[in-house]
């Protein structure tokens, strides 16, 4: 059995905590570190040229799309992800939704349930515009 042994850097910047038994409802914009172990409803940009990253721990969870250049994920996501350098998939990880992606890593045990898209770094497609993920609304609310 392989172990990982290279753990992922942070992004520059500061580091943002949505902790346990917080619900953010709403789109969120950053740089730098988020941290999700409670719940967002609402979208997950990462500001434009942004060394950003988001971490979705086991607790966490996220209703709607995510737009980030770098996502770990070991938690639970409920709508298409953007990513424009790489996608890391934990062993608890559920994706209810598209990956868009440059480069990926799959734990044993992580679930997807949508397609994989690979985009070529060089074409810059695998990052969507923000005002395009804001009119793709959220997914999983009612109208």
């Amino acid at each position: 059995m392989r172990k990982k042994t290279n753990a992922t850097h942070f992004a520059a910047g500061n580091t943002t905590l949505i902790a346990s038994g917080t619900h953010v409802m709403g789109d969120i914009r950053f740089a730098g570190n988020l941290e999700v172990e409670g719940q967002i409803t609402g979208n997950i940009i990462a500001e434009e040229g942004a060394d950003a990253r988001v971490r979705i721990l086991p607790k966490g969870c996220v209703v709607g799309n995510v737009n980030v250049p770098m996502v770990v994920i070991n938690g639970r996501i409920e709508g298409d992800i953007y990513s424009s350098r790489q996608v890391e998939l934990a062993a608890n990880a559920v994706v209810i939704g598209d990956l868009h992606y440059v480069l990926i890593e799959i734990e044993k045990g992580a679930q997807v349930n949508g397609s994989f898209v690979h985009s070529d770094p060089s074409l810059s497609e695998a990052s969507v515009p923000p005002e395009n993920i804001a009119e793709a609304g959220v997914q999983g609310q009612g109208s």
